[in-house]
């Protein structure tokens, strides 16, 4: 057996490198919360090649003694800490002190800080975590600290690392939710001499959310705010109709620290139960606030996992809190009272319900109108009545109208092509007295005339028949037999051994099989079985469609990223896509099987199956799995009694028995279940 012996320093030290600093990303994360920690207003973060060249972030916090500085990259070395109690109430995002020294034994560091006291800074070099000397320098207040060349000297990490493109993604998606926790900081990312983000600091989260996440999400969502005892909920939601295709847009904050947690996940989504969408997702940016002292941040390397000491209690605050924002929306809007009508006119436009009105009554206008010039009388005339039948307008002074009701109405007068004949005046009575024009003369019918007898012709001598002349007979041509090919008789097709017996739901669909049998069918998991075997099946692209119009999709940096990656792959699937800069994908061209509006959500269901794929087969099935569900019947739709044949069909004969997640297609109930319920059996 091998002797026990205690490892090196630099080896111990490089292994807790590894729990500590994944990737760029980490490097990131410590470093800036270390910013936060120091009272930072403003934060600048620099990157080059995707962190593995240059990661630089800068502050305005604080800063650092310069004789602390050696001290500072030592293990467990750190300020937030004096006891073991304090473990119980850590209300700041770093506290392990083991950040500084993990980062600084897988690279090459510089630091440069400077407190608002003294008037000259400091600087420090470090290379695979030995410190050299402290030397004086000119420095802002705040501190500098440049990590260049990371795992240099560990190259089996090195190995694992992904594109500069992938890196970089991961990055800005850390910067977003920094940005979205503390939006009263500052925050500038700058990625290859380019500035990717930048928030205003001025306290407001959706100041943060516009600039951090789009101007498309931020118009999605509703302000939220509650409370449940000692747990506080406040932040933004989206619309039940703003659904997205995963959850990559969730983004949950514990005391202003980014965590990922499903408990908050279920209590979200829970409250938006039947109101969002089948296979939608709500988006967030919400933020739980409690006390430090029930909840615990130190079960995961990465403290992005806490543990609640009263999980129930978070979980109605958050479901609650979320639940009364959507019924608030959807509740009818109560009636303006008559005290908050606007009405800058008060002659006019009062708007009043009927008791204030008998209460009231109308009241006079301010300021009376004058009044109008006196019209001079007009010469009296008799009452000149224009009239076609039932309605009178006369002239006394002024227009009136009258109608007249009589036993009798005159005829319309028509034209004179489609007027009918006059019947006596007899026939429908008097006129009325107010009629006085005379009765309109129409002229008598002409005679009809009577068509002349033609001439009779004179009948045709019939001429002598030509007797038969002599033709000579011609011999018969041999005649040629025509074999005519063997007929084929077609069998009538076989009665199928089921029956449909309609449809419940617009989803289901009944059918009576012979053996007494009944099925219940779900069309819409049939067809996505049948769509997934079609194109698993095709080796060929499937048909594209070009937009008159292309998408921008917007997604977070990890999901643009990743789909960035494989492009080939999109392409494959019938996807025109190209980077559009900042997250979004430019589409141009999609599958012919599915819609133009379901283009965002595929891509995010896309990036979804891709990040948890492991090798290509299973990334295209994956994929495979999308394409099929987005172009299947979707439950609720009226289907064509054909279309549900088909389906019938194939699930009868075998073909279909499961979709593509594994659900099943079909539930059968025999006669004898039937009877058992019914208690006939």
């Amino acid at each position: 057996m091998p002797h026990i012996q205690q490892l090196p320093a630099h080896v111990a030290d490089l292994i807790a490198a590894g729990e500590v600093v994944e990737r760029p990303a980490s490097v990131v994360k410590e470093l800036v919360e270390n910013a936060i920690d120091a009272g930072a207003s403003a934060v600048v973060v620099e990157i080059r090649r995707g962190g593995m060249g240059l990661i630089r972030v800068t502050d305005n916090g604080c800063g650092i003694t310069p004789g602390e500085l050696p001290t500072a990259f030592l293990r467990h070395a750190t300020s937030k800490l004096r006891s073991a109690g304090d473990l119980g109430k850590i209300g700041t995002l770093g506290f392990r002190g083991e950040a500084l020294a993990a980062i600084s034994a897988v690279s090459r560091v510089e630091i440069l800080t400077r407190q608002k006291d003294s008037g000259s800074g400091a600087c420090l070099h470090l290379e695979g975590g030995v410190p050299g000397q402290v030397e004086e320098a000119g420095a802002p207040v705040g501190t500098t600290i440049a990590v260049r060349d990371l795992f240099y000297n560990t190259p089996a990490r090195l190995k694992f690392m992904k594109k500069d493109s992938a890196e970089t993604a991961a990055v800005a998606g850390l910067m977003q939710h920094l940005a979205l926790s503390h939006p009263d900081i500052s925050f500038k990312f700058i990625k290859d001499g380019v500035e990717s983000l930048h928030t205003p600091g001025d306290g407001k989260t959706e100041s943060a959310v516009y600039a951090a996440l789009g101007r498309d999400f931020a118009k999605s969502l509703v302000p939220v705010e509650g409370r449940g005892g000692e747990v506080a909920v406040s932040g933004f939601v989206t619309q039940p109709l703003m659904g997205r295709g995963s959850r990559s847009m969730q983004v949950f904050f514990v005391n202003g620290r980014f965590i990922k947690s499903q408990l908050l996940t279920a209590a979200l989504e829970e409250g938006y139960r039947n109101q969002i969408m089948k296979g939608k997702f709500p988006g967030c940016v919400l933020s739980v606030t409690l006390p430090v002292t029930e909840v615990d941040v130190n079960v995961h390397p990465a403290k992005t996992q806490v543990k609640f000491a009263r999980e129930r209690e978070v979980f109605d605050a958050v479901y609650h809190t979320v639940l009364d924002c959507l019924d608030a929306r959807t509740a009818p809007a109560a009636p303006k009272s008559v005290q908050q009508a606007v009405n800058p006119r008060k002659d006019f436009f009062q708007t009043m319900d009927a008791k204030t009105y008998r209460e009231q009554g109308a009241k006079p206008t301010e300021k009376p109108a004058p009044a109008a010039p006196a019209r001079p009388a007009a010469p009296s005339k008799p009452a000149r009545p224009v009239s076609g039948g039932l309605y009178t307008t006369s002239w006394d002074g002024e227009w009136r109208s009258t109608v007249q009701v009589a036993d009798s109405v005159p005829p319309l007068v028509r034209p004179a092509a489609f007027r009918p004949l006059e019947k006596p005046a007899g026939a429908f009575g008097k006129p009325p007295a107010s009629v006085t024009e005379k009765p309109v003369e129409r002229p008598a019918p002409a005679p009809e005339k009577k068509p002349e007898p033609r001439a009779q012709a004179p009948a045709e001598p019939e001429l002598p028949k030509p007797e038969p002349s002599f033709v000579p007979a011609i011999p018969p041509e041999p005649q040629t037999t025509l074999e005519l090919p063997e007929q084929q008789t077609i069998e009538e097709p076989k009665e199928a051994p089921w029956r449909i017996a309609g449809e419940v739901l617009h989803t289901y669909i009944i059918c009576e099989s012979g053996d007494g049998c009944v099925w219940l069918i779900d069309k819409h998991a049939a067809h996505e079985r049948i769509n997934f075997d079609r194109l698993k099946a095709n080796l060929e692209p499937p048909m594209r469609q070009t937009l008159l119009r292309p998408i921008a999709a917007e997604l977070t940096k990890e999901d643009g990223a990743l789909l960035l990656e494989n492009l080939s792959l999109l392409t494959q699937f019938g996807f025109a896509c190209e980077d559009f800069g900042d997250g979004a994908i430019l589409v141009r061209e999609v599958p012919a099987d599915i819609n133009a509006e379901d283009t965002a959500p595929t891509l995010e269901e896309f990036a979804e199956n891709l990040r948890a794929g492991r090798s290509l087969e299973e990334k295209r099935e994956n994929l495979l799995h999308t394409m099929a569900c987005k172009a299947a019947i979707k439950g609720g739709w009226t289907s064509d009694p054909a279309e549900l044949r088909v389906l019938v069909e194939k699930v009868q004969s075998g073909e279909v028995k499961y979709c593509p997640h594994g659900r099943p297609v079909a539930v059968k109930l025999t006669k004898y279940e039937l009877e058992k319920m019914f208690r006939r059996a």
